[in-house]
């Protein structure tokens, strides 16, 4: 079976290569046949002496006689009409004249891309298909214009496959280098939303004119060349594309560390091109549609160029590429759909009321009847053609699957684009994001990085004051700027490791932000803008003492800190304390003090109580005696230890209590006033934003920093009430003349500086209030830079390595500042002690006393006691309740003619039988002294 599909096929091939020879003479033949079919006008706009217009003639002139050879039984045939058009103007007048003259059926083109929009206007006012092989801008769209049908690969699938390669090999920043036309603006657009939806920027993009010149074209590339993204994306029509690389390989820019990539609308004809611009080319990638081989794409070839020999025996056209492969398929689809709906009865165009004999009349133009059934059977119309599946949706060709070229010789696949798989090596391929082995530009086997640092321009601030960050001396013998400080250190130091890492060397260019008289042209604000306003005055980066701000990271991004800090309150200090004459009171507050007093009174009373019925005689005299003698009696205590001042034992526990108390407080007070007196005490004069807000008080910021809109925007200051300083002199001034003298009260700065100023001033001024976090000090580089992520790790290298970060703040500063805590630790609090520091201590004392007070005058809830359980019995047993009621009268009685209780359950109090001061009494009489204290005890 093989070997007879084989024979047929070339007999089939000598059959037409046969009926090519004799197609001359075979024309009279045709008009013959065509007397008894249906005749159908078919348009075709183009320009022949142009390559891919050379190649759609000869591809459409050998389609319709393919066509009828393998259906001679078709009642219908196509005429097509070739008419040349080189621009918009000779475009619209062939259209009309098509459709006036010919009443065509439908119109193949037109090849110029800013003709398009024009004729499928025209096309759709006709209601004449527009079929279109050629590549036009993708803001026309077939859903859009609903008789326009594009025959050519999907963009919006195109731009995919272009982001999914550089995704692969991550380049996320792109230069674009596109012809100057309507369609080239149409699929840029395309391209950029699609990078941008995936997180790659567009560094550059420049517009190249169809009609540029080679010394145009070479000024731009010099320009390209000095940027650090080298990553260029061009999107060009073949003629011009050809002139731009021809020029590249010249400039040097087709070297090792480029990375080139072509579109469809260039790498569909790279095997149609000269050998001379193949070989400019090697090393580029190409993405394209897909081309299916198959056999009889093979035997079309060999009849293709023999076509073309016939036709276009002096053409410089050598190969035929995937837009005459289309074209021989539009060819197909309009003949199968013509064959199917045509009737010979119905005419293609139904004229006006008044038509014109004017060509150029559009007024004059028909509607066509048969216009949207055919288009419509387009649309319906599947075959499989030279170019693959012809298969229209929406108007426009299927075409899912693009390859990835790599141009050595004519181009090597070496790879695969779906919208199911992703990248893949082969179609039926598992694998995604795997590509065969490329070679780059400069024969090189690695994928370059995607970008390099031919010059690397760093911008610093112009600082007057704090040298030690950030020095720029002219250096006239030399006719050049010396850059020294902190900052410069560490980013020398982060510079030499990202050489080592990249294996390239980086020379940064430094160039202060100064004006034309040689101060700071602006704030840190301005210089950071100077990155992103590259056509004022490009900046690749900028150094030196830059905060790392949310705000600022809007149009830069920064890198990892080099040094934390935050911002804090400067002040000047208060006189010393210890020249006031009340200083004694500083150690407790006035509600200690007063708690305290409280506390005396309180112990006083409650030993007086307990002593009231004893010969004590430091309670013994007139009201005013005692009255004196409880207020001074814990003083007493405490003065005269050795003399005994209590009689019996509960009034002695509470005298421990209250001397275990006093202990406590003496010792407090003395160790507060000993820090008073012996202790530096700084304190600010400013701790309370709110004062400093409410009563007008002016406050400073270093000139130029992020600090100014901190304390307006954040802190509420008014922009009346900030004072810009620029140097540790101006701080200094500024404090002590205070806002009354035109200086300010207070300074905000971050921490590294203030520290640099108390290392000099440090025993009048000092910091308050809380800090401020921020991010800290770091470098500044253009969005998207890659270098960012480097000098990131670095910087983190610099720091970890902590002898060489000690070295350089030693340098420079001489200790420590880059840590974002002060030295000496700063309290806006009293050191005087507080009541509630004591609180615990009192509740102890508290309880102690009032346990030993009801321990001692039991009268005060015994009485209590029994009349609840008075109250308990009567309403167990109510019968007796008028008995209950009497019986304490009763016992009242028995114990006043007794002279004691007789209740068996009190008990005496040998507590109260103390020796008198003789101490020699009889046992009756000590029993008897009992006997009456306690019933003095019971009923006082």
């Amino acid at each position: 079976m093989a070997t007879v599909k084989w024979l047929f096929l070339d007999l089939l091939l000598l059959f037409l290569l046969f009926h090519d020879a004799v197609a001359d003479q075979s024309e009279s033949n045709v008009e013959k046949i065509t007397e008894s079919k249906s005749l159908v006008h078919i348009g075709a706009i183009f320009d022949p002496d142009t390559l891919d217009g050379a190649i759609a003639e000869i591809s459409m002139s050998l389609a319709v006689a393919d066509f009828y050879a393998l259906h001679p039984n078709y009642q219908t045939r196509l005429s097509v009409h070739f008419t040349t058009a080189k621009d918009l103007v000779t475009t619209a007048a062939a259209a009309v004249d098509l459709l006036k003259k010919f009443k065509v059926y439908a119109i193949i083109g037109p090849q110029i891309p800013a003709a398009a929009p024009f004729l499928v206007e025209l096309g759709e006012k006709a209601q004449v298909p527009i079929v279109s092989f050629f590549e036009t801008s993708p803001a026309l769209s077939p859903t859009e214009y609903p008789f326009f049908i594009r025959v050519t690969q999907n963009d919006s699938l195109h731009v995919k496959a272009i982001s999914a390669v550089l995704q692969n090999f991550s380049w996320h920043e792109v230069l674009l280098m596109f012809e100057d036309t309507d369609y080239g603006a149409g699929f840029i657009s395309f391209l950029v939303d699609e990078l941008q939806e995936n997180d790659i920027r567009i560094s550059h993009m420049s517009k190249i004119p169809t009609s540029a010149k080679d010394f145009q074209i070479l000024k731009e590339l010099s320009k390209l060349s000095t940027m650090q993204t080298r990553v260029f994306i061009v999107h060009m029509n073949t003629a011009l594309a050809s002139r731009l690389f021809a020029l590249v390989d010249k400039k040097g820019m087709m070297s090792k560390g480029y990375i080139w990539i072509v579109t469809a609308r260039f790498s569909n004809s790279l095997n149609v091109l000269d050998s001379e611009v193949i070989d400019s080319m090697e090393g580029v990638l190409g993405v394209r549609s897909h081309l299916p081989k198959s056999k009889e794409l093979g035997l079309f070839d060999r009849r293709w160029k023999s076509k073309l020999h016939s036709m276009k025996p002096n053409s410089s056209v050598t190969e035929i590429n995937i837009s005459g492969l289309w074209a021989y398929d539009t060819i197909f689809a309009l003949a199968k759909a013509v064959e199917k709906i045509l009737s010979p009865t119905n005419p293609s165009i139904v004229n006006p009321n008044n038509p014109s004999e004017s060509t150029t009349d559009f007024g004059s133009l028909g509607i066509s009847r048969i216009g949207p059934i055919l288009y419509n059977q387009i649309l319906n119309t599947q075959f499989k053609g030279l170019s693959g599946e012809f298969h229209l949706v929406n108007g426009q060709l299927e075409s899912s699957v693009f390859e990835v070229v790599n141009v050595i010789g004519t181009g090597r696949v070496v790879g695969y684009w779906t919208s199911e798989k992703g990248l893949t090596q082969t179609l039926d391929s598992t694998s995604k994001n795997d590509l065969k082995r490329i070679i780059w530009p400069g024969d090189s086997t690695i994928a370059p990085t995607g970008w390099a640092i031919p010059s690397l321009v760093v911008g610093t601030p112009v600082k007057l004051g704090f040298p030690e960050f950030l020095r720029v001396r002219k250096d006239d013998y030399l006719n050049k700027n010396i850059y020294s400080g902190f900052c410069i250190d560490i980013f020398n130091a982060a510079l030499e490791i990202v050489e080592g890492k990249l294996g390239m060397k980086i020379h940064p260019q430094f160039v202060p932000y100064e004006d034309a008289n040689g101060e700071m042209a602006g704030t840190y604000d301005d210089l950071l803008r100077q990155i992103k306003l590259k056509s004022i005055q490009k900046f690749d980066a900028v150094v030196g003492d830059i905060s790392i701000v949310a705000s600022r990271t809007d149009y830069v991004e920064f890198t990892l800190p080099y040094s934390e800090s935050g911002v804090t309150m400067l002040v000047p200090v208060k006189r010393d304390n210890r020249h006031n004459m009340w200083i004694f009171l500083k150690p407790w507050t006035w509600d200690l003090w007063l708690t305290v007093f409280a506390a005396c009174i309180f112990i006083a009373l409650i030993i007086r109580t307990m002593e009231r019925h004893t010969e004590n005689s430091e309670f013994a005299g007139s009201p005013r005696r005692q009255l004196g003698r409880i207020f001074m009696f814990p003083f007493y205590a405490v003065v005269i230890p050795q003399r005994e001042l209590v009689v019996r034992d509960s009034s002695k526990f509470v005298l421990v209590i209250w001397l275990w108390l006093a202990f406590i407080l003496m010792q407090s007070y003395t160790a507060s006033l000993s820090s008073i007196l012996t202790v530096d005490q700084l304190e600010p004069t400013f701790a309370d934003l709110k004062k400093l807000r409410t009563e007008s008080h002016f406050v400073g910021f270093q000139n130029g920093s992020f600090v100014e809109d901190f304390l307006v925007k954040q802190l509420n200051f008014s922009s009346n009430q900030t004072r810009p300083l620029i140097n540790i002199g101006e701080y200094k001034e500024a404090l002590s003349n205070g806002s009354r003298k035109g200086g300010v009260s207070a300074i905000f700065e971050e921490i590294p500086y203030i520290k640099v100023f108390l290392k000099k001033y440090s025993s009048k001024y000092t910091t308050a209030g809380p800090i401020y976090r921020t991010d800290g000090l770091g470098f500044a580089f253009a969005k998207g830079s890659p270098l960012i992520s480097h000098f990131s790790q670095a910087i983190l290298l610099v720091r970890e390595n902590q002898t060489r970060m000690d070295r350089m703040e030693k340098k420079y500063f001489g200790e420590n500042v880059m840590t974002p805590t002060l030295a000496r630790s700063i309290s806006i609090e009293s050191s005087s002690l507080r009541a509630y520091s004591f609180v615990g201590l009192f509740i102890i004392v508290g309880i102690a006393i009032l346990s030993a007070l009801l321990i001692s005058e039991r009268y005060i809830w015994e009485k209590s006691v029994s009349l609840v359980n008075k109250y308990l019995t009567s309403q167990e047993n109510p019968s007796n309740e008028a008995e209950l009621v009497a019986q304490p009268t009763i016992l009242q009685a028995t114990d006043i003619a007794g002279g004691h209780s007789s209740s068996p359950g009190q008990a005496e109090d040998s507590g109260n039988s103390e020796r008198t001061n003789s101490g020699h009494i009889s046992g009756d009489t000590s029993a008897e002294e009992d006997e009456t204290e306690n019933a003095e005890a019971h009923h006082p």
